[in-house]
């Protein structure tokens, strides 16, 4: 993997996982609040990729070089 990427892309990717820290943190807030299983089925699902996405993306930027 290329791990010089352009300032642009840098800022982008760290956009990308600002935005899923935002919707881990909602996800997990949201699951005390419901009361709907099927509902809180999904929230856990979508905490769990949340989560996963964010390593994929710190490993992402752990490898930059400016």
């Amino acid at each position: 993997m290329n791990s010089n990427y352009a300032l642009h892309e840098l800022l982008e990717v760290r956009e990308i996982a600002a935005f899923k820290t935002v919707c881990l943190t909602k996800a997990q807030t949201m699951q005390a609040l419901v009361t709907d299983p099927e509902l809180t089925q999904i929230l856990q699902q979508d905490a769990a990729l949340s989560q996963q996405q964010l390593q994929e993306l710190r490993g992402v930027l752990s490898k930059v070089t400016i």
